[in-house]
C-alpha cells in the first residue's frame, strides 16, 4: 500500500491552508464525483477504481519527508504544517460499486466530511476513477464488438506509465477482458495471463521452421506460434501446420496461430480453411495490431476467422477518448447543523452542477430490464408500489409514468467516520457483476456509434433546489 497522499495539486493545499486559517476547516462539506459526457465512448461507463480509493484513503497521511517539503515552498508557517502533522480523513464516502453502468451527470462518489480532508483528496479521488473508469469503459466496448470471442489486453508497453499499465489492466478486466500480457497485474490481482512470442524469436533462429520447432519443445501444452514474420500464407503457415503435426504425433494438440499485420479478414479466412484442410480445426487464429472495437467490428462484418483478439495500445490509452472528464464538485455545506445546497453556475449548461447531498436510484421495469435513473435528494424516500412519474430534466415535457417496476440505490456506504466499511469483491467477481449488469440494458442504449440517450432524471424536488438556486446568482444562501 503506497502513500499517495502528496499527489495532489498545490491549490487543494492552499486552499485547505486559506480555510484554515479562515477557522472554516472543520466546517462539513459535500462533494460529488461525476463525469460529462464527452462522446460515444463514454454515452455510458463502467465504474472501476473503488479498490485502489480505497487503499487511498486509508493511508492517508502526511510523511516527515512530506512536511520538509512542504515548508521547504515557503507558502505555509509552522503551525499549519503542524496541523497537517495529525491529518486523517474522518469522513464519509458513498460510492457506486465497481462494474455497475453509470451515465454521465450521476454521482460516482460522494463525499462528506470537513472541507479541510475533502478538499485535499480531489485530485486523486479524480485521478483514480477517472482512468480506470475510462479503460473499463473502452474495455467493455471493445469486448461487445467480439460477441462473444475472446479478448486479451496487450497494452503494457503503450501505456503511459507502469501504474497505467498495472491499473489499465485491471480496469480492463472489469470492462470484460478474459487475460492480460501483464504479469504484475496477474500477480497483484490473481487473473490469467497469456502471451505466445515475438518476431524476434522467429528471427533469432537460422530459419522459421526451427523457430517453431524450438518453441514447440519447449510449450508443447500452449503453442501458439506467430506466423506472419516472413510471408504468413507461403511460409508461417505451412510451417506451423508442419510443427502442429510433429506435437501431435507426440501426443499434444497444438492451441493456435497468431496473426500481427496484413489483411487480416483475408489471411484468417485463408488460414481457417487449411488449418481445417490439414486436420486443425480446433487450433484458434488469434489477431493482434492496433486494433480496437470498430476495427474489430468492420473485421467480423467482413467474415474474419478469428476466436481472439489481442487488443493493446488503443485499448489501454483509450485513444479516441482520452479522458473521462470526470469533476469533483462542491454541492452542500452544513451551517449550524442544516443542509446549504450549493450549485456551481455557467454560461454552458453542461457545467451545472446539481445542488444538495443526492442519491442515484435505477428504476427496472417488471422484466427486470433498466429503464431510467433517478437522481433525488437524499431525504426523498420511494415505494415501487406506487406509480412513479419521472420527467426530462431538460425538456420537462417529456414524462414516463411507471406502475410495474422496482427501484434499486446505486450508491452504497464505503468509509463512516473514517473507518471502511466495505470490502471490496475479487477481480473476476467484479468481472461477472458488469456482465450482468450489461444485460440489464437494452441494445440501443450500448451501440457503439450514435447510441440511444438514457434516461437520467432528477426528482421534482431537486429539480425545484436547482431552478430556485439558478435564480439566484450571486451566490448567497437560499433558505430550505
Amino acid at each position: 500500500m503506497r502513500n499517495l497522499t502528496m499527489l495532489t495539486d498545490l491549490y487543494q493545499l492552499t486552499m485547505m491552508y486559506g480555510y484554515w486559517k479562515c477557522g472554516m476547516h472543520k466546517n462539513r462539506a459535500v462533494f460529488d464525483m461525476f463525469y460529462r459526457k464527452g462522446s460515444d465512448v463514454t454515452q455510458y461507463a463502467v465504474v472501476a477504481g473503488l479498490e485502489q480509493l480505497i487503499d487511498y484513503i486509508n493511508n492517508l497521511h502526511f510523511s516527515e519527508e512530506d512536511l520538509s517539503y512542504l515548508s521547504s515552498l515557503k507558502l505555509f508557517d509552522d503551525a499549519f504544517i503542524n496541523e497537517l502533522r495529525k491529518f486523517h480523513f474522518s469522513g464519509d464516502i458513498d460510492a457506486i460499486p465497481e462494474g455497475t453502468i453509470v451515465f454521465p451527470g450521476e454521482p460516482l462518489v460522494r463525499v462528506i466530511a470537513p472541507i479541510f480532508e475533502a478538499q485535499l483528496i480531489e485530485t486523486a479521488l479524480l485521478n483514480i476513477i477517472n482512468h480506470q473508469t475510462l479503460i473499463a469503459t473502452k474495455a467493455c466496448r471493445v469486448v461487445q464488438a467480439a460477441q462473444g470471442d475472446s479478448i486479451l489486453e496487450f497494452g503494457l508497453r503503450r501505456a503511459q506509465g507502469p501504474d497505467a499499465g498495472i491499473y489499465g489492466a485491471r480496469a480492463a478486466i472489469i470492462g470484460g477482458c478474459d487475460a492480460t500480457s501483464n504479469v504484475l497485474t496477474g500477480e497483484m490481482y490473481g487473473i490469467p495471463v497469456k502471451g505466445t512470442h515475438a518476431h524476434s524469436w522467429v528471427m533469432s533462429f537460422p530459419d522459421e521452421l526451427s523457430a517453431f520447432r524450438a518453441y514447440a519443445e519447449y510449450f508443447p501444452t500452449s503453442c501458439m506460434l506467430l506466423i506472419d514474420t516472413y510471408d504468413t500464407l507461403k511460409s508461417g503457415l505451412p510451417n506451423a501446420i508442419t510443427v502442429f503435426k510433429e506435437l501431435r504425433a507426440k501426443g499434444y494438440e497444438p492451441t493456435g496461430v497468431r496473426l500481427d499485420s496484413g489483411d487480416l479478414a483475408y489471411l484468417s479466412r485463408e488460414c481457417r480453411r487449411r488449418l481445417d484442410e490439414a486436420g486443425f480445426p480446433n487450433v484458434s487464429i488469434c489477431a493482434s495490431g492496433d486494433l480496437d472495437e470498430m476495427l474489430i467490428r468492420d473485421l467480423k462484418l467482413q467474415g474474419a476467422c478469428i476466436d481472439i483478439w489481442g487488443v493493446g495500445t488503443k485499448m489501454i490509452t483509450s485513444q479516441d477518448c482520452p479522458a473521462l472528464g470526470g469533476v469533483y464538485k462542491l454541492s452542500a455545506e452544513f451551517v449550524d447543523g442544516r443542509v446549504v445546497p450549493k450549485i456551481k453556475i455557467s454560461e454552458n449548461p453542461a457545467k451545472i452542477t446539481n445542488p444538495g447531498i443526492k442519491n442515484l436510484y435505477r428504476l427496472y421495469d417488471k422484466d427486470g430490464m433498466a429503464v431510467a435513473d433517478l437522481i433525488a435528494l437524499a431525504h426523498e424516500k420511494y415505494d415501487s408500489s406506487r406509480p412513479l412519474t419521472i420527467f426530462d430534466p431538460v425538456d420537462t415535457w417529456k414524462t414516463t409514468t411507471l406502475t410495474e417496476y422496482s427501484i434499486r440505490p446505486l450508491l452504497v456506504p464505503v468509509f463512516k467516520n473514517g473507518q471502511q466499511v466495505y470490502e471490496s469483491p475479487q477481480l473476476m467477481e467484479i468481472q461477472a457483476y458488469t456482465r450482468r449488469e450489461l444485460a440489464t440494458f437494452w441494445d440501443q442504449y450500448k451501440r457503439l456509434l450514435n447510441p440511444h440517450r438514457y434516461k437520467v432524471d432528477l426528482s421534482d424536488e431537486l429539480w425545484m433546489l436547482k431552478q430556485s438556486l439558478l435564480k439566484h446568482r450571486d451566490g448567497q444562501e437560499i433558505p430550505t
